[in-house]
């Protein structure tokens, strides 16, 4: 009974421990999540009713906006993002690119190149469900046969991307703006209107000039502000209810809204611009998914965020409805009492600085994001946190965006067209989340066709709803973030579309490894002390540059290593799989290759521990390969063995704290692996993994550290005295100096081609490589041990 009592009272404890820190990140999410979707209630009334609608005596037109919003917040964040979206996360991370690296997964769509069988056995490369015959829909074969599908499926991903940037440059304008304008009530028109401008913009100034210390140095503050704000609105809100119309509550009913559209029509359908903007950053309880979880916003949400706002929006309907005022002077604070008028103004200001922020800190992330997938020109990524994961600062974007932001700032000049700028970006976003997750109803999740139909036709036309009223404001503003789209998406189509193309290029001009193993002394080629690092985008073979280096210089290092640093389409990949390890050619040649895989949302290493890591995963490689031959073999066999490898690559092993051996394309049979019984490894265990028209075989061991010191009873002395020389060889090589061998490329189009990829090439792609940051940066590469090869893409 006692054991069962401390079982009971453990399980208890560890259940208190756990909602423990459920609710700390739930009250840690405020600051980072709810900051842009909290501070809305400064501007969506007065933006409702800038232009279109009047403030009757009658309070239909209030009680009618009241239901709009009542209703909006409980569809479109509380039903949809709360209880769907965030489900259809991808390990745990949310947002636009991982709702398409989810479907890439499942459907073969994805136009990433370099993809192999072998990323598919990472441990994040899960799979909402095991790849049955019975889930093969008609949806994912349609999708999988009709190949423009893949680029539409892209174009709609970057479309998304594109306005998460608009509002990144939108939502600190309206946001910053909304709140100083509280000013006018304290000021004259004249003053306020010299007043408000200025202070805004310095704020901005000020907000993205601090951006480079990182948001984790002012972090701890954020959570209180936004808490304070949430508590202050809904408190206004429940004394305005109590105080001027206990029975607002009656405007709750939909029928408010039917009664709203027939007596505005027009007026009213165009009116919704400004009361979409009641849900901007509800995007970012999926975008920021991970950096908390599904439990900890859907609690900070439930019960305290939707409430808060419910109040605050209930409170401002209380009271307008018994204050007709004309139309400019309708906004939030005017429902403040006088005496909290300048205390909820600093909290106000202070909590659309905290809004302002996550937004930018979004942009950031999701500018990388499309960076490692080859969708976006390479910028200079700092990365503010060693502790804390995924914040970072791109000085180039920071600047342009402050810049737009506070020439929109000044040339548009009022909340009206901030909002409608702001409005059409936020319910574009949407429209694309609501598409790419009825994919992944259908496609990841394997529910019935009719059941993401129902989904995308449920919200999708409640968002094309705000969309269509969004879009009849083109001239007054929601110009801005069509046109910026257009631009961000041309710049990303252009570079991805090239980036393909040169992929193509090199794989149609990769040279044989018979080529590589004929240099020699008497083709007067010569092997100088070092490592050299070719970096290629190419999986296996020998790039064409490196051929091009050799034919000028006709040297190249005693070790040489044919780097690929790839991107996988997962978030994360973990460090114990980063490194794919396999010979090039016989031993003696000393070349190997090593492809490097990050997931989209992965910090990539410095160059020095990058450098560091990879010797070491080199030398842990050779031990593995020559335990492994001389486990199977005495070192007669392994010569032969050497012998028969010299026209071809070895497999490629995962190195890690544990070993994986790769084996594509073998035929589905039984593979039994036979090790002798070693007291420094562990024993072996052996994984098959089934995949369509391809078997994937692990064995995995422990590398410790001298794990080979005292086997030379199990191996030959003669293959021992070999692998010794190895590790020697490439200990003097390291010591001698790493040399790193990257392509600097020219791209121009075919004869022949089209006007548009000719521009596109020649011109957009050209433009953008000389200047954005070039892979040595990228990589940062010292330019004392930078070689850089010539070539020219023909495309």
């Amino acid at each position: 009974m006692d054991l069962n009592l401390g079982k009971c009272c453990g399980s208890r404890s560890a259940k208190k421990e756990s909602w423990r820190s459920v609710l700390l990140l739930a009250y840690q999410s405020l600051g980072v999540v709810y900051g842009d979707l909290s501070i809305s209630p400064l501007y969506v009334f007065k933006s409702t009713f800038a232009e279109d609608i009047q403030h009757s005596e009658t309070n239909e037109e209030i009680y009618g906006v009241m239901s709009f919003v009542f209703w909006t917040l409980t569809l479109v964040p509380l039903l949809k993002y709360v209880f769907i979206v965030l489900r259809a996360d991808d390990n745990g991370e949310g947002g636009t690119f991982a709702l398409y690296s989810l479907i890439c997964r499942h459907v073969k769509v994805s136009l990433l190149p370099n993809r192999q069988v072998s990323d598919e056995a990472l441990s994040t490369y899960k799979l909402e469900h095991p790849p049955e015959k019975n889930h093969d829909s008609c949806v994912k074969r349609y999708l999988e046969k009709h190949k423009w599908l893949h680029t539409a499926l892209l174009l709609l991903v970057l479309l998304g991307t594109c306005m998460v940037i608009g509002d990144g440059l939108l939502t600190p304008a309206i946001s910053v703006f909304s709140a100083v304008s509280g000013l006018e009530l304290n000021m004259s028109k004249e003053h306020h209107q010299y007043a408000v401008i200025p202070i805004t913009c310095f704020i901005l100034v000020c907000l993205f000039s601090l951006q480079h210390f990182g948001t984790h140095r002012v972090g701890f503050v954020f959570a209180p502000i936004v808490l304070t704000w949430l508590l202050c609105i809904s408190g206004i809100g429940l004394y305005n209810i109590i105080q001027w119309n206990p029975h607002i509550y009656k405007a709750l009913s939909p029928t408010y809204m039917f009664m709203f559209l027939r007596k505005t029509k027009v007026s009213g359908w165009m009116s919704l611009g400004g009361i979409l903007l009641c849900i901007t950053g509800a995007e970012a309880m999926f975008a920021d998914l991970g950096h908390f979880n599904y439990a900890a916003i859907q609690i900070a949400f439930t019960f305290l965020v939707y409430p808060a706002l419910i109040l605050a929006y209930m409170g401002q309907a209380a009271y307008l409805s018994r204050h007709h005022h004309s139309a400019h002077a309708i906004g939030f604070y005017v429902s403040v009492p006088e005496c909290l008028h300048w205390p909820v103004l600093a909290v106000a200001i202070l909590a659309s600085v905290v809004g302002s922020q996550a937004i930018i800190s979004g942009t950031f992330s999701i500018i990388n994001q499309s960076q490692s997938l080859g969708c976006f020109p390479r910028v200079k990524v700092i990365h503010t946190s060693d502790k804390i994961h995924g914040q970072i600062y791109i000085p180039e974007i920071n600047w342009m965006l402050m810049i737009l932001c506070i020439a929109v700032t000044i040339g548009f000049r009022d909340v009206k067209h901030l909002g409608n700028a702001s409005g059409l970006a936020v319910m574009a976003v949407m429209l694309v989340t609501t598409c790419l997750t009825s994919l992944v109803i259908v496609l990841c999740w394997h529910k019935p066709p009719i059941l993401a139909l129902a989904f995308l036709l449920f919200f999708g036309s409640i968002e094309l709803l705000y969309f269509s009223a969004s879009l009849t404001k083109f001239r007054e503003g929601a110009w801005l973030p069509i046109l910026l789209s257009l631009f961000f998406m041309i710049i990303m189509f252009v570079w991805h579309y090239t980036t393909i193309k040169k992929y193509e290029f090199d794989l149609q001009n990769k040279v044989s490894l018979d080529w590589l193993l004929a240099l020699g002394p008497s083709l007067g080629i010569t092997r100088v002390p070092g490592i050299g690092l070719v970096f290629t985008d190419l999986t296996s073979g020998i790039p064409a540059n490196f051929s091009r280096f050799v034919t000028n210089l006709p040297a190249f290092h005693r070790v040489l290593v044919f780097v690929c640093v790839k991107s996988v389409p997962v978030p994360f990949v973990p460090p114990a799989e980063r490194y794919l390890v396999g010979r090039v050619g016989p031993v003696d040649h000393r070349s190997y290759r090593c492809i490097v895989r990050y997931g989209y949302r992965d910090v990539h290493q410095d160059v020095d521990s990058f450098e560091t890591e990879l010797v070491s995963k080199l030398a842990d490689f050779i031990r593995y390969d020559w335990h492994k031959r001389t486990q199977h073999q005495d070192a007669d066999t392994a010569r032969s063995v050497q012998s028969n490898e010299s026209s071809s690559e070895s497999r490629l092993a995962v190195i890690g704290t544990v070993a994986y051996e790769i084996e594509d394309n073998l035929q589905p049979e039984s593979v039994s692996i036979g090790f002798s019984t070693v007291e420094s490894m562990e024993d072996v265990i052996e994984m098959a993994e089934a995949v369509p028209t391809t078997t994937i075989r692990r064995v995995r061991f422990a590398l410790p550290e001298d794990s080979y010191e005292d086997e030379g009873s199990s191996a030959s002395a003669e293959a021992d005295a070999e692998l010794r020389s190895e590790l020697r060889d490439l200990l003097a090589a390291q010591e001698a100096g790493t040399a790193f061998i990257l392509g600097h490329s020219h791209v121009k189009a075919k004869q022949g081609s089209s006007v548009m990829k000719r521009l596109a090439v020649n011109f957009g792609y050209n433009f953008l490589s000389r200047n954005c940051r070039g892979p040595d940066v990228a990589l940062k590469v010292p330019p004392v041990s930078l070689l850089e090869v010539g070539m020219v893409y023909v495309v």
